[in-house]
């Protein structure tokens, strides 16, 4: 593909020097032939061409992100349960429970 693009570069550059050196030619007219003639299609080649490249690393990528989001969760949960094996008391990280407060008196017939 690159090949193509370097190519059609050299082509166009030598258009653009033969319209710069004309003597009906101007500078302008030189860029604007660059410019249309090689730049702007070889950019919407490359742009296209590149695309399947382009899905290949964003797949890579969200796949290594994957892989690593699975081996932090496998670890964590190693660890939780490396934690709750050893037998030690809290180790899951609650509050302890505490015996019910007598702030509300039991509910009674009137005599």
């Amino acid at each position: 593909m690159y090949l193509i693009v370097i190519a059609w570069t050299y082509v166009t550059l030598m258009m653009a020097v033969a319209e710069a050196a004309s003597p009906t030619g101007t500078l302008l007219g030189a860029f604007f032939t660059f410019a249309l003639y090689g730049a702007l299609p070889m950019g919407i080649l490359v742009y296209i061409l590149g695309t399947p490249s382009r899905k290949r690393a964003i797949k890579a990528r969200e796949a290594a992100e994957q892989a690593a989001y699975d081996a932090e969760l496998a670890a964590a949960a190693q660890g939780a349960a490396a934690a709750s094996a050893s037998g030690a008391p809290d180790a899951g990280g609650q509050p302890p429970a505490a015996a019910e407060g007598g702030g509300i008196p039991a509910v009674r017939k009137e005599p």
